[in-house]
């Protein structure tokens, strides 16, 4: 496989072909998300909790299992098939260094995804490394496998000269390989929220720090070049890749610039196209969505005029939608997103759906509801529903916690007394501190406690359920990706 680069605006191999960059991403797999695999709560308590309940052998094991059946070259030879060229690795710095002893690299972490890496050579599709989740976490949210609902990164050189170092070593070892389409150094950065999501800070009146955010960019791509002068190096707007504004114009070769494009289209309430409902800060919208509002808010999010402005490829890292509702709902989520895809290729934008697997949200491909994993965990997912854990899931009945959390949101604006202060905005913030970290690390060890006392044949024969020909497809999906794919 060729080396891509940018010239002119477009990314182009070797021989001076145009590559349009279509893919996938591979969410839950080297980063495990709770809405993906159906857990709850960050990976690294996870682990923590399969250690002490099943005993590190077996833990071991089962996540050994859980990677292997999860992605691995059936799902290469599929996603080959359906016309896409390039899938997105999420990744967690965890498989690579530990805290306990930083700058000291963990091979088998290298291994598993060198495996990947050179099955994606052989059946010639491109590798995008995406550090999903960051030492010090670099946003506020669960999918950085941040537990604490802070953001330490931008204010702590130690997590920073660790990240540097880490994407050195990545550098070092996929140098010169063609296979490997280039560096998604960071996943949505979130610059200005170190003590959390808080109404006041993030939701009603947010203030970018473009200069941290361009120093480590600055730092970090000068660190790459020094060794791996030819990769692309894609770089994300700050707040979850949104706000590109104050970003500092290129300054360096190869450099891709990506922004994350969710859309009401895509999540609804409402027919498409047609009139679709969308809650901000706990209060309803009513839009008229069709290709031409699609059109309209892709060409004016800040990711697409910033890299028209300086003449540099835009990669939609990011997009989706849910296929979990009624089979009417559904289809008009699919109209949605082909409309989004049709959009992106008219105007010459790379993109990357979200997500490649899960257990039926908005996966490409998804678990057998009958499968052995789904029926483990049809109570747990219950019990997760009842508790609003997966709080961004807005389209989903409302929890009966969240009445309790309504209460408790307006009680602080009545003794508060501000007009400033936004009881609907720090119902979002609250919710998602609350559910999302702190309730759902009380209900995980419930998940660890469904696989308690499984023999390791047993704990494969259920980890199956993950591989792909156990699961089922999304074909309405595979047909519109196909459909721009070929």
């Amino acid at each position: 496989m060729e080396l891509l680069q940018v010239k002119g605006g477009k990314i182009i191999n070797q021989s001076q072909q145009n590559i349009q960059l279509r893919g996938t991403g591979i969410g839950g797999w080297m980063n495990m998300e709770d809405f993906i695999t159906g857990h709850c709560g960050s990976e690294h308590t996870l682990r923590e909790l399969f250690n002490e309940t099943l005993g590190k052998n077996k833990a071991t094991f089962f996540f050994d299992r859980f990677l292997n059946h999860f992605f691995n070259e059936d799902d290469i030879i599929f996603i080959k098939n359906t016309g896409m060229n390039s899938i997105r690795i999420p990744l967690n710095y965890r498989h690579f260094e530990n805290d306990e002893n930083p700058y000291n690299y963990i091979e088998e972490g290298f291994q598993r995804l060198d495996t990947i890496i050179n099955l994606c050579e052989k059946h010639g599709l491109y590798v995008i490394l995406d550090m999903h989740a960051a030492q010090g976490f670099q946003n506020a949210h669960w999918h950085s496998d941040n537990d604490v609902n802070h953001s330490l990164f931008w204010d702590n050189a130690d997590y920073q000269n660790r990240f540097i170092a880490l994407w050195e070593e990545f550098a070092r070892r996929y140098k010169g390989r063609g296979v490997i389409a280039g560096y998604n150094i960071m996943n949505e950065p979130c610059v200005n929220t170190p003590h959390g999501d808080l109404p006041h800070s993030f939701f009603q009146n947010y203030q970018p720090d473009w200069e941290k955010m361009n120093s480590v960019y600055r730092q970090t791509v000068e660190a790459i070049r020094k060794i791996d002068p030819d990769h692309i190096i894609f770089l994300e707007g700050d707040k979850y890749s949104v706000l590109f504004s104050g970003l500092e114009a290129p300054f360096a070769e190869d450099l891709v610039y990506s922004s994350h494009n969710y859309t009401a289209a895509g999540f609804g309430p409402g027919a498409y196209p047609g009139e679709i409902t969308a809650t901000k800060f706990n209060e309803n919208t009513t839009s008229f969505w069709n290709k031409e509002k699609q059109t309209e808010v892709f060409t004016q999010h800040e990711g697409t005029v910033y890299t028209k402005q300086h003449q540099v490829p835009l990669w939609v890292g990011e997009f989706g939608s849910v296929y979990n509702g009624l089979a009417s709902e559904v289809q008009d989520r699919l109209r949605a997103m082909d409309d989004q895809i049709a959009v992106f290729e008219e105007h010459g934008a790379h993109w990357s759906t979200w997500t490649y697997k899960d257990v039926g949200v908005m996966g490409l491909v998804t678990l057998d509801e009958r499968s052995d994993y789904m029926q483990l965990i049809e109570g747990f997912i219950h019990k997760k529903q009842q508790l609003g854990t997966d709080d961004w899931m807005s389209w989903l009945p409302e929890p009966p916690i969240k009445k309790q959390l309504k209460e408790m949101s307006q009680l602080m604006a009545n003794v508060i007394d501000d007009k400033e202060f936004h009881a609907g905005a720090n119902l979002n913030c609250l919710s998602r501190a609350t559910l999302t970290n702190y309730v759902a690390a009380v209900l995980q060890p419930q998940f660890v406690k469904l696989f308690k006392g499984m023999s390791e044949e047993k704990l494969d024969d259920v980890l199956q359920s993950f591989s792909l020909k156990h699961c089922k497809v999304n074909d309405g999906l595979a047909k519109i990706i196909e459909k721009h794919s070929n």
